[in-house]
């Protein structure tokens, strides 16, 4: 797993290939990151399922509660299947605008 800090953001990069073991060491060490916005980037992942992707809307939800950014990165999938509570999409530069809209809604009130 490879971190990289931006400002109020967190990139964590699956570098084995495998979401559900990425998954697994995300969890592990989430309260070093629990005040952060975070993308999860598993773009490099081959052939990813719908089913794995839903595996990370437990942590996503549990991040969004403390009123934080969760956005997963991935390029290999149906997006119009994915649940609208988990936030989904194909390149970092649409992560890092999910992030700074989401930022914008939440100094509103929204």
């Amino acid at each position: 797993m490879k971190v990289e800090e931006k400002g109020h953001t967190t990139i964590l990069r699956d570098t084995a290939n495998d979401p559900l073991e990425f998954l697994e060491k995300v969890t592990a060490v989430y309260k070093s990151y629990e005040s952060k916005n975070l993308i999860l980037d598993i773009s490099h992942a081959k052939d990813i399922a719908l089913a794995d992707l839903k595996k990370f809307l437990p942590l996503s939800n549990a991040h969004r509660k403390l009123k934080k950014s969760f956005v997963l990165v991935t390029a290999d999938i149906d997006f119009n299947a994915v649940p609208a509570k988990l936030v989904v999409v194909p390149s970092l530069l649409e992560a890092h605008d999910i992030i700074e809209m989401e930022e914008i809604e939440r100094d509103l009130g929204f």
